[in-house]
């Protein structure tokens, strides 16, 4: 029993995380041929306006968690990480991962996140270290916020996860996740503040 709350706590844990940020980014690989690059400019389809609308996560960010008290974290607790978020094939969706560390755990985890104009949603992809599968979140944004939604069950009980990601100035993003369990109310879960580098 204890293996299970652990684990589902780690999971919980690992998509709050992966969910709270989703920011960073790589060089881009050089080219050898300028003829080359103009021709292969040519033949890159264009990222939608969507996707533009998530360049600000785009780079490699410092990052601190923060939990507040509650019965995962008696004393609350803050972990600190990197974030990384670079455009992917022909600038159709994000691949962002993150490593953080501290008294909450050790997670590691790749995010992908794509526009999906059937549902005319953001469509995010979570690969964690604490669960096997992928987790699928539904985001929009409202106002100035990217707000995610995720449901899933562990151990027979419902889970909710809502993401609120805002930009909070130049080179700085906080999110926030909210977690909800059953019937409980909603409740936070993290708090992350990132820097970009």
């Amino acid at each position: 029993m204890t293996f299970q709350i652990t684990r589902y706590r780690k999971t919980i844990v690992a998509m709050a995380t992966l969910l709270a940020f989703c920011v960073a980014g790589t060089a881009l690989a050089k080219r050898t041929s300028k003829s080359w690059q103009d021709s292969k400019a040519a033949e890159t389809p264009k990222s939608s306006p969507e996707m533009d609308r998530l360049k600000f996560y785009l780079g490699e960010w410092d990052y601190t968690e923060t939990y507040p008290k509650s019965g995962m974290y008696p004393n609350g607790a803050k972990n600190t990480g990197v974030y990384t978020s670079k455009r992917g094939p022909g600038g159709n969706s994000l691949v962002n991962g993150f490593h953080s560390q501290g008294p909450a755990g050790n997670f590691e985890a790749v995010l992908i996140m794509t526009w999906d104009p059937k549902e005319k949603a953001y469509k995010e992809y979570i690969f964690g270290d604490g669960f096997p599968g992928a987790v699928v979140g539904t985001g929009r944004f409202e106002g100035d916020a990217l707000v995610y939604r995720i449901e899933f069950s562990a151990g027979g009980t419902t889970y909710k996860l809502r993401n609120v990601t805002r930009v909070v100035g130049t080179g700085k993003l906080v999110s926030e996740e909210y977690s909800q369990s059953g019937d409980a109310p909603e409740t936070l879960f993290v708090r992350v503040e990132s820097t970009k580098r």
